[in-house]
């Protein structure tokens, strides 16, 4: 039996616990040589497994939580130069299904929106359960940041694709 099988014994609500999940990204700069690392600190969402168990689900991740360590940086990325957060405060992941592709892991059929922009988000997910009452969601793309007007790119100084690292634990 796969992990979402047995979810669907459970069918209901999930709600994201954000002290236990990490949503990461990377970005090489200086013509790959570097890599800039960062996370977003405020992530919130839910799932749902219904009776039938069709799967669905969002993340809302305001662009303000945005943390690289460098102050500096983080406030550019927030600028209309990268994400124009006053503009478009929140990213947004919607979750419309999901395929087991074996005992641990399943395809999402997913949508990201950023800056306003809605494009399909590939995602092949591992699901684990922790414990009775949650279960842990890794998943790791990578995106190209122009397709949703994310710029930045500077004599060849910022590749145009973003490493994307979820490890978001739900409970029941």
């Amino acid at each position: 039996m796969t992990v979402l099988q047995s979810l669907t014994e459970t069918p209901g609500i999930w709600t994201l616990d954000p002290a236990r999940s990490t949503l990461r990204f990377s970005n090489k700069t200086f013509w790959g040589l570097v890599n800039v690392k960062g996370e977003f600190t405020d992530v919130s969402g839910q799932g749902e497994i219904a009776p039938n168990g069709a799967v669905s689900g969002h993340l809302e991740v305001p662009v303000a939580s945005l943390r690289t360590g460098i102050g500096k940086r983080d406030h550019h990325l927030r600028s209309a130069d990268f994400f124009d957060a006053d503009a478009h405060p929140t990213l947004r992941v919607v979750v419309t299904g999901a395929e087991p592709t074996d005992t641990d892991a399943v395809d999402l059929r997913a949508e990201i929106t950023v800056r306003g922009t809605t494009a399909p988000l590939p995602l092949t997910a591992t699901l684990d359960r922790v414990g009775d009452d949650a279960v842990r969601v890794t998943a790791q793309t990578t995106v190209d940041r122009t397709r949703f007007g994310v710029g930045g790119t500077q004599l060849g100084m910022l590749p145009v694709t973003t490493t994307l690292t979820a490890d978001l634990v739900f409970t029941q």
